[in-house]
């Protein structure tokens, strides 16, 4: 569980610029204000992994590449849509990486890899499907509507979704390893 955690953890910082673009826009309905504060925030967590002398991973150097290229397409064009689909893109990176078999091992217990290792690929590749499904989401709310609804309906899909497919997923492998633990028991080998 604590590595799911951390997972999420790692993309919520590397969609924080994302999200304070979002909060100063709404805050101030100022897209250049905005996109330069998300830029500099994206630069400015590069800079303290530095300064930590912390080592940077690719996926922290693409969200800086898609901060400061989409920042700056949005800047030269006044078009916040360059923004809004920085997220298509780290859902869609985030669904390829989840298409390798057994990825999701890493964060269940012993128990459910040795009771429910069939039931863990399927489940990962729902969850590879949700970051596919949520990437042409976003791409169309991004191109369909402003950024005000853009931004409320993100959010709230992105955390219902995931936290939806978490929960079943959850309740679904414990389900399924709680019965076969108990098939075990009643049938010694």
């Amino acid at each position: 569980m604590k590595s799911l955690f951390d997972a999420a953890k790692l993309l919520l910082l590397d969609l924080a610029s994302t999200f304070f673009f979002l909060f100063v826009y709404l805050l101030t309905k100022n897209i250049p204000l905005s996109v330069l504060l998300g830029m500099a925030l994206g630069a400015a967590q590069i800079g303290w992994e530095f300064v930590r002398k912390k080592p940077i991973d690719t996926m922290q150097w693409l969200s800086l590449f898609l901060v400061l290229g989409t920042g700056a397409a949005t800047l030269l064009t006044n078009d916040p849509r360059f923004v809004m689909i920085k997220p298509s893109v780290i859902y869609g990176i985030v669904g390829i990486v989840m298409l390798k078999r057994g990825w999701m091992n890493r964060y269940l217990p012993p128990a459910a890899i040795e009771l429910i290792p069939d039931i863990a690929i399927i489940f990962s590749y729902v969850w590879a499907g949700l970051m596919f499904l949520s990437a042409g989401l976003n791409l169309i709310v991004a191109f369909n509507f402003n950024v005000a609804t853009w931004a409320a309906f993100m959010s709230i899909y992105g955390i219902v979704s995931k936290l939806a497919l978490f929960l079943i997923g959850y309740a679904t492998m414990r389900t399924i390893a709680v019965r076969r633990r108990a098939r075990m028991v009643a049938v010694p080998s």
